[in-house]
């Protein structure tokens, strides 16, 4: 019984704090501050860039292991970023996704190779309808076991063949500040699912990832 008070009372403290970072700087996350948290909370954060934040952020979404998936933007040079912003090409930051997950249930390996399977990493030009920089796919690590993880997968995965001889432009990059994406962007696959399954079939997406992975479980 005690264990599972101490385990909601994490999950509590982890949930408040994360509501006072969104409450006090609704726009950029403090890394550092994030990862204290995360370290007295058990849990690990990824930082993945895949194209449309609405995709990868509905592949984690209710996951085992996973607490939360927020859509975002990261990897610019600008000081703010709005999803008008960031689509415009101008900011340098990609739409990206913030994972935070229990790696004693999920691990970071484990995190990565759910993100394979949501992308075409040898696209440098974006993500099958979405073009630009703003839509091209990054690992962003937040230490070097994660740098070195996200080598090993990436090594793996085009080793594998699976995306022909092409080679992988996924880059690999040191975490930078993260701005958390407006609230109609969160969530976006739940509360507007016929929107979101159109556009995921749509764009081309869906089509592709199952001409790769429909002859894996």
């Amino acid at each position: 019984m005690k264990k599972y008070f101490v385990i909601v009372l994490m999950c509590l403290i982890v949930f408040s704090l994360s509501f006072l970072l969104v409450g006090c700087s609704s726009d950029v996350d403090n890394n550092d501050f994030w990862e204290e948290i995360m370290e007295e909370s058990g849990y690990e954060v990824a930082t993945l860039a895949g194209g449309c934040f609405w995709c990868i952020e509905a592949a984690f979404d209710g996951g085992d292991g996973i607490i939360s998936a927020t859509s975002g933007y990261t990897g610019g040079d600008a000081s703010t970023a709005s999803y008008y912003e960031v689509v415009g090409g101008d900011t340098g930051h990609r739409e990206s996704v913030r994972i935070t997950f229990d790696p004693a249930i999920v691990s970071y390996e484990e995190v990565l190779n759910i993100f394979w399977r949501q992308i075409d990493p040898t696209d440098s030009g974006g993500q099958f309808a979405d073009r630009g920089n703003q839509y091209t796919t990054a690992i962003y690590y937040h230490n070097e076991a994660q740098k070195e993880i996200a080598l090993k997968t990436k090594k793996e995965q085009e080793e594998s063949k699976r995306f022909g001889d092409s080679a992988f432009v996924t880059e690999i990059l040191a975490v930078g500040a993260f701005y958390e994406a407006e609230e109609e962007h969160q969530n976006y696959a739940q509360k507007r699912t016929t929107r979101y399954k159109l556009y995921e079939e749509g764009s081309g997406r869906a089509g592709f990832l199952r001409g790769i992975w429909n002859s894996e479980k």
